[in-house]
C-alpha cells in the first residue's frame, strides 16, 4: 500500500488479457485499485492499458475521482445491508469493539481503506473482485445514521 494525497492506495487485481485481431493476438492489461483516507472516505478504479504500470496508474487516477463518504459508526458501521452488483452479493454488519474486520478478499481491502475498524461481512454468490468491490462500495454508501 502506498499513501498519496493522503489517500492510501491499494491495487485489488490485475489481470493479462488479450484481443484477437487480423495480425494475431493484442495483448493488455486490466488493473482494479481501491483508494481510501481510513477517515470515512474510499473510491475504487478500473482501467485498461498496453502495460502495467499505465493500467495502474489509470485505474489509480480514476479511483481518486470516484470517491464517496462513508457513514462510520464508532468504529463500526450503523446497521446491516445487504447489497448486489451482478451475481455478487455482500452482506455487512456491525461487530463489537475489537472484534476487527472478519471479511474476505476485496471486500476486506475496500473495508479496512474507508477506515471501519469493527466489522463483519459476508460474500455470497460470485466472488469475482470487480464484483465484490463494487457491491461493498454500494453497501457503504446505503449506509445512514443512527
Amino acid at each position: 500500500m502506498r499513501v498519496q494525497d493522503g489517500f492510501e492506495e491499494k491495487v485489488i487485481q490485475i489481470k493479462r488479457v488479450s484481443k484477437k485481431t487480423k495480425g494475431g493476438n493484442k495483448i493488455g492489461f486490466t488493473a482494479l485499485a481501491v483508494v481510501g483516507d481510513k477517515a470515512g472516505k474510499v473510491g475504487t478504479g478500473m482501467s485498461k492499458a498496453l502495460d502495467v504500470t499505465t493500467a495502474i496508474a489509470k485505474a489509480l487516477s480514476k479511483a481518486r475521482r470516484n470517491v464517496v463518504s462513508v457513514n462510520i459508526n464508532e468504529n463500526t458501521v450503523p446497521h446491516e445491508v445487504l447489497e448486489s452488483f451482478g451475481a455478487s452479493t455482500v452482506k455487512i454488519m456491525p461487530a463489537p469493539r475489537g472484534s476487527g474486520i472478519i471479511a474476505g478478499g476485496a471486500v476486506r481491502d475496500v473495508l479496512a481503506l474507508c477506515g471501519v475498524k469493527d466489522v463483519s461481512a459476508k460474500m455470497l454468490g460470485s466472488n469475482n473482485k470487480n464484483g465484490a468491490v463494487m457491491c461493498t462500495i454500494n453497501a457503504l454508501k446505503k449506509m445512514e445514521k443512527k
